[in-house]
């Protein structure tokens, strides 16, 4: 018989500085609503078709940068968790942008 053990998940990071909050909060808009903004903007500027190709081709776009940002925010064990793009900024923050977990030694 095998020793399989499950390893605990980790915990969404919690922001604790007003500048990365800011930043996951635009990273969170940015992966919610571009697709829809986009897609009015070239319905306000163009016709429908191009507003509907728009839409489709934003939604790819989108979709692989929040596969990107997924990719290399979330550690490797956690893949295989579902993630919404709030968990996914702020993973991405903590880990890329701002470094307050980690520990800093003094020279």
């Amino acid at each position: 018989m095998e020793d399989d053990y499950i390893e605990m998940i980790e915990q969404t990071p919690v922001l604790k500085t007003k500048r990365c909050v800011v930043f996951s909060f635009l990273i969170e808009c940015f992966l919610r609503y571009f697709i829809y903004l986009i897609s009015l903007l070239s319905l306000y500027l163009y016709d429908y078709f191009i507003a509907i190709t728009t839409l489709i081709f934003s939604f790819l776009i989108i979709g692989i940068i929040r596969a990107y940002i997924r990719k290399y925010a979330i550690p490797i064990k956690q893949t295989e968790f579902t993630y919404n793009d709030k968990d996914i900024a702020i993973w991405y923050v903590a880990k890329n942008i701002c470094f307050e977990n980690e520990i800093k030694l003094d020279s």
